[in-house]
């Protein structure tokens, strides 16, 4: 049986956005409150069946990396309680799936990192032998791990179209311009974004290795506040926001099996569908497969068991 999509529909607090995942809604002038959804994407559609449990994973899972790598960046968390802020009868709509973050100025671009060759990575290295422009060695196969990690930014789409692959140069004048209004270092917070998106993916890949998971790449979202300080925001190396591997099913030449919506894009791609919206219905059985798909990740990383 599939599963109908969830929404908020909160009437106590006024929505500012709905994303692809995300409701949205404004507490005070300085405050949000995020309320994470079941609902799905692929390829920039979303898809008409909600994935059970998702939007509580990615909350939780979030959470737990905000937490542990908060000594690399400041981050948007709060504190304060998502029930604390809504009316008493909405509460089970928020308990689990929401947090109260700051209001920041976002910096315009996705902030991706990528350790491995995977992906529209590996597609482009291919055909032209660079990764968003940036030129790698002969010889490297699918899934291959880089000598290095690479930042390979790109611009933000909105919902239901694409995001666009740019050059830390485009990256950076994209920056300057779009917070020009804010703020007259656009071009160096870009570069900040840089040298701590890099940083957060070594610390996180280098955990997750301990737990039996490689993160192949991730992308990562960065915001200000008034005195121009760099905030991390939005979500952190989700299943929804990063490619995750099985460490154990991990070969180089083939693309290993992921902990992430991938399974998905891979049985829509069996479909003639054009990868416009309406977006097809799942099976059950997909369904239920990326739901467990998505609370392995979490209980593998953080070694405890999916809070109910």
């Amino acid at each position: 049986m599939t599963q109908p999509l969830f929404e908020s529909n909160l009437q106590s607090l006024p929505l500012v956005a709905r994303g692809k995942v995300r409701d949205i809604y404004a507490v005070g002038e300085e405050h949000l409150l995020i309320v994470t959804s079941d609902r799905l994407s692929a390829f920039d559609v979303i898809l008409p069946d909600a994935i059970p449990d998702k939007g509580a994973v990615l909350t939780a899972l979030a959470g737990f990396w905000f937490a542990r790598l908060a000594h690399v960046v400041p981050n948007q968390l709060t504190g304060i309680e998502p029930e604390s802020v809504v009316a008493p009868e909405e509460r089970d709509i928020v308990r689990g799936r929401a947090i109260v973050v700051r209001r920041l100025i976002p910096l315009p671009i996705e902030a991706v990192v990528r350790g491995y060759l995977a992906g529209s990575g590996w597609k482009e290295y291919r055909a032209q032998g660079t990764v968003c422009g940036i030129a790698l060695p002969a010889g490297l196969q699918e899934a291959d791990k880089l000598a290095a990690p690479i930042f390979t930014p790109a611009s933000k789409a909105e919902v239901g179209e694409h995001d666009e692959n740019i050059s830390f140069e485009q990256a950076q004048a994209h920056c300057q311009r779009q917070l020009a209004a804010h703020t007259d270092r656009g071009a160096q917070l870009c570069a900040q974004a840089r040298e701590a998106a890099v940083q957060l993916y070594r610390e996180a890949a280098d955990y997750a290795a301990s737990r039996g998971i490689l993160i192949a790449d991730t992308k990562f979202e960065f915001g200000i506040d008034a005195a121009g300080t760099l905030h991390l925001i939005d979500e952190a190396l989700t299943p929804d926001s990063s490619r995750f591997w099985p460490a154990d099913e991990y070969r180089a030449g083939s693309n290993p099996p992921s902990f992430d919506k991938q399974y998905v894009r891979d049985y829509l791609e069996t479909l003639t569908w054009n990868k416009t919206a309406p977006g097809p219905k799942l099976p059950a059985e997909v369904i239920a497969r990326t739901s467990a798909k998505y609370r392995e990740a979490f209980e593998r990383l953080t070694g405890q068991p999916l809070p109910v």
